[in-house]
């Protein structure tokens, strides 16, 4: 994994240094490409109304497989005109062939010229899931299927306290009802807390370093966010633990319009956590090409990189590598211990304000692609 992370990395370069020459010294796109552009850009445009983008949905992640139903987003800015960065709302509800039914909305609200952020997000589903135990050398035989009911609510309110800086309370609540498990399995037979289900309700604060200059494709600037949460029996919890997260992203130009995103991620969980809380890698935004919780621990640390490539209008390319593991105490992590994933993954831009449409083919300890909106750093 290592010598394909590297490959991926040196692909990367070697395109970015190659582009510059093929601009030079290749003919004109061809009429079909260009007309295939503008049949595409057509759809866009025809499920794209002055408020509201109403579209079938579809996505697909190793979590759920395939997934139909119908999604609707608006992109939007308060009346504060240009200066303000977009809103978004999007709306889903998926019935996958893993007989999972999510439904799933998120609020991302700027106002008063960017000095205020609002995010909510309101989950319910009933989802059949993978459990692999706790650790960081878990075998592919511990594997074993559950499935919940749960209902996930989480609010968080920031104002500029100076600039680029962003501070304020956060609110999350989670139910799951556990109601199928492998008979003789961990979950089964009450190993882990949470098999019979949690309720966790929690608070704490966020604090963001925000500098972008598009939240959608940032082109340079810096996003950090450290959040601290508190989970107590006094707030409706019925397990007591805190969990403290480190988020640190960067993203630099490098050459006719090519960014380089990195991320560095961490997460650290002490007291009395259910199984579904505890820090944990995979997924479709933490190491791609690993199923989500593949790996989950107390302690959690992530290492991305992504190398974003235009093509042709409004095409573009992805080149991504990551690194990860996780560890019951802080002093057992390790360099030894790291799990590495890469891929890449095409781009499509649906807005002027940069939103992309994402499908990416990735490699972790399992081949993996994801489709779906926005970028992952």
């Amino acid at each position: 994994m290592k010598r394909l992370t590297t490959i991926l990395l040196f692909l990367a370069m070697h395109f970015s240094w190659a582009q510059e020459s093929v601009k030079k010294d290749s003919v004109p796109a061809s009429g079909v490409i260009e007309k295939l552009f503008d049949t595409a850009d057509k759809i866009v445009d025809l499920v794209s109304g002055d408020s509201w983008m109403v579209i079938p949905a579809v996505s697909y992640s190793p979590e759920t497989n395939l997934g139909f139903g119908i999604g609707a987003l608006k992109v939007f800015r308060h009346r504060e005109g240009q200066s303000t960065r977009p809103s978004t709302l999007p709306i889903s509800l998926l019935y996958t062939l893993n007989k999972q039914v999510i439904l799933t909305t998120e609020l991302d609200l700027w106002i008063n010229g960017n000095d205020d952020n609002l995010k909510v997000l309101l989950e319910l589903a009933n989802y059949s899931f993978k459990f692999y135990g706790v650790g960081n050398d878990l075998g592919t035989e511990s594997e074993e299927l559950y499935a919940t009911k749960y209902a996930h609510f989480r609010i968080n309110y920031q104002r500029q306290i100076s600039p680029g800086f962003y501070l304020g309370p956060r609110y999350e609540f989670r139910a799951d009802d556990i109601y199928k498990t492998e008979i003789g399995g961990i979950l089964d037979t009450d190993q882990v807390m949470g098999s019979n289900g949690s309720r966790i309700s929690g608070l704490g604060l966020v604090l963001n370093f925000d500098t972008r200059d598009n939240i959608f494709q940032p082109k340079g600037g810096s996003f950090h966010q450290v959040s601290l949460m508190s989970f107590q029996s006094f707030l409706g919890s019925n397990f007591r633990f805190s969990q403290y997260q480190l988020d640190l992203r960067k993203y630099l130009p490098i050459h006719d319009k090519q960014i380089l995103a990195v991320q560095a991620w961490y997460s650290f969980t002490a007291g009395n956590p259910p199984f579904q809380q505890l820090s944990l890698i995979g997924g479709s935004d933490l190491m791609r090409g690993y199923f989500e919780g593949r790996y989950r621990d107390r302690n959690a640390m992530v290492y991305q990189a992504e190398y974003r490539v235009p093509i042709h209008r409004k095409l573009g390319l992805v080149f991504f590598g990551s690194a990860g593991q996780v560890a019951d105490k802080v002093s057992s992590f390790s360099l030894n211990k790291l799990r590495y994933g890469g891929g890449l993954g095409f781009r499509y831009q649906l807005t002027d304000d940069g939103l992309n449409l994402r499908l990416d083919l990735a490699y972790g300890n399992q081949s993996s692609f994801y489709f779906g909106l926005d970028e992952v750093l």
